[in-house]
């Protein structure tokens, strides 16, 4: 075994990993780092998703010309000097190891001066080598341009996503630091186009509306809650908000954002019961503790935190999360469905000195046989006629010619549709010639969308469905960047989607069987984002088949349960038209058969 020491370069390529994973993670260290140099205004602009070009202007400190080539290198940091300052960190930065990671796998030039400094520098480095540095004008500040990221590492720029994908990234950090100061101006703009300008807000909550709309500041309420060991402080959203979507879920302890699935289930805890599954409220929740008690130093991204004792703090979040529920009448009401029941008026106690009480007069026919089966007329009565029973005949022998295996299972003649049954909107039950047909609906319509959207995607298009009432959506800044990425597939599956403004959609037409209902066109969008964020969202990486799987189980919950026995007859009309009407492209079943021994059983 020959043991020998990386060469410096390679070394810093490698550290430089764990830092510096994408473009997002340059965005997230030097807004972190202007936040630290006490910035009041700071500016973010990207070209190609931060592919060709970072940067980030702030009017914070400044530095000297030797601190400017200084904090290039690896460890350089103005935060730590003594073991014992790890245990008191409230700034964003402190390990030295952004800017050296940055240097080592990108172009990066630094302008910056101090307000006491007449002229600035500008100081160049490329692949962790000092190029140049030489004096400038320059604004009091910072200003970091990053260029070419990951060009020296190919393998590494390869495995980048879409454009979408990472410009959604960008503005994911972009907010969560945002979000930690609304004293502090930021914006940020993309390809030349302002997507964020946020002056100063007065409110946490103004900075809320600012950067996530109005749909999600009008639907929180304050958080607060005291104890020796944190202070809780935020917004919580409303149960009714949850959404199926990931995105507005932020967690904060001293200012610093971090990821913990741990006190996420002491949030989704405290709604148990109140939210479907599957979905997720939103909230803002800040912590405020003494730093001996936590440990952020525990990965190079500082998004991990340790707690002294994180089952105390999961309680103490929990009973805040739910105290706050139940004072906003959130959780403990009876809700009585008043829909479709009878008005009950409130009589006074005079009520019958006004209205007298009368008891009902029956009218009897006293010359009826209830044994006698000849009407008045004398004529005999009709047996098995039911109110509003079609005459409309559906013809299942036409299934003979599609599909051999399921033809015999029908008489030779016409099924009256009156036979047909819709079964606790779930199932399509159909007498047949060994018993009973049972077709599970939602899986029908599975199957036979999933046919047409890989017939769509195949590049022969798919029918739109034009709404009468155009919905418009807030979607957020990162998802609208999502959705004008995959136009041409969106629009070759039916989908007839619009931008408006920076962080919402128009949604004018579904592909044709889905419901063109507000409320499941909502619903829909979201449940496309999961497909669409699936890290999949480019044909090119995708086989036809797994796409059209996707949207055809979306399909399948938006579409309408048959309201009537002939709309059933043509769902399976269409089903037994399919290539496979036993399975769904899954591999779920669609179709089943109780044969009458197993009825006569329950006998």
């Amino acid at each position: 075994m020959d043991i020998r020491i990386l060469p410096s370069n390679i070394a810093n390529v490698i550290a430089a990993g764990e830092v510096v994973s994408r473009p997002s993670s340059v965005v997230k260290e030097l807004v972190e780092n202007a936040v630290d140099a006490g910035a009041s205004c700071i500016s973010v602009a990207v070209t190609d998703s931060g592919r060709t070009l970072v940067k980030v202007t702030d009017d914070g400190c400044g530095m000297t010309p030797d601190e400017a080539v200084l904090c290039f290198e690896r460890h350089a940091t103005s935060k730590i000097f003594t073991a014992e300052d790890l245990n008191n960190i409230l700034t964003f930065g402190f390990r030295g190891e952004a800017l050296a990671s940055i240097a080592a796998v990108s172009d990066v030039t630094l302008r910056t001066r101090r307000e006491e400094d007449e002229t600035g520098c500008e100081v160049e480095f490329s692949a962790s080598k000092h190029v140049s540095t030489k004096e400038t004008a320059a604004p009091k500040g910072s200003c970091f341009s990053v260029r070419n990221i990951f060009y020296n590492v190919p393998a590494r720029r390869k495995f980048l996503k879409s454009d979408a994908v990472e410009f959604k990234h960008i503005v994911e950090e972009f907010t969560r630091v945002a979000l930690t100061r609304p004293d502090i101006s930021f914006s940020l703009n993309h390809n030349g186009k302002d997507i964020f300008i946020l002056k100063p807000a007065k409110s946490l909550k103004f900075r809320i509306l600012d950067l996530l709309g109005s749909n999600v500041a009008g639907d929180i309420v304050d958080i607060s809650a005291e104890t020796t060991i944190v202070r809780i402080h935020g917004y919580i959203g409303r149960p009714e908000s949850a959404r199926k979507t990931l995105g507005n879920q932020f967690l904060f302890v001293n200012g610093r954002f971090f990821r913990s699935p741990y006190m996420h289930k002491a949030v989704m805890k405290a709604y148990e019961d109140m939210i479907p599954d599957g979905t997720s409220p939103s909230y803002f929740i800040y912590m405020d503790m003494d730093p001996h008690s936590i440990d952020v130093n525990i990965s190079p991204t500082k998004t991990e935190i340790k707690f002294e004792d994180d089952s105390v703090i999961f309680q103490i979040l929990y009973a805040c999360v739910k105290e706050i529920l139940g004072k906003n009448a959130f959780a403990g009401g009876l809700d009585f469905d008043r829909e479709g029941a009878a008005e009950i008026p409130v009589f006074g106690k005079n009520f019958e000195e006004y209205h007298p009480v009368r008891r009902p007069e029956a009218d009897i026919d006293p010359e009826y046989n209830p044994f006698d089966r000849n009407g008045a007329d004398g004529n005999p009565i009709a047996e098995n006629v039911h109110a509003g029973e079609s005459s409309r005949d559906l013809d299942f022998s036409k299934f003979v010619d599609k599909r051999e295996d399921y033809s015999r299972l029908f008489e030779d003649k016409f099924m009256p549709s009156s036979q047909i049954i819709v079964l606790q909107n779930k199932y399509i039950i159909v007498p047949v010639k060994s018993g009973l047909m049972a077709v599970n609906i939602r899986r029908a319509n599975e199957r036979i969308l999933y046919e047409k959207f890989l017939t769509a995607v195949s590049g022969n298009g798919h029918v739109t469905q034009t709404s009468l009432f155009p919905v418009s959506i807030q979607v957020g800044v990162a998802n609208r960047a999502v959705f004008d990425a995959n136009s041409d597939l969106l629009s070759s599956l039916g989908f007839d989607i619009s931008p408006f403004g920076n962080d919402s959609i128009v949604v004018n037409g579904v592909p044709e069987g889905y419901s063109a209902e507000q409320g499941k066109v909502e619903t829909m969008m979201a449940d496309l984002l999961l497909i669409l964020n699936d890290g999949h969202i480019s044909l090119s990486g995708m086989m036809a088949s797994s796409i059209a799987e996707k949207f055809a189980v979306l399909g399948a919950g938006n579409c309408s349960v048959p309201s009537s026995s002939a709309e059933a007859g043509k769902l399976i009309d269409s089903l037994f038209a399919s290539g496979n009407s036993e399975f769904t492209s899954s591999g779920h079943r669609i179709v089943a058969i109780i044969p009458a021994d197993d009825i006569d059983k329950k006998f």
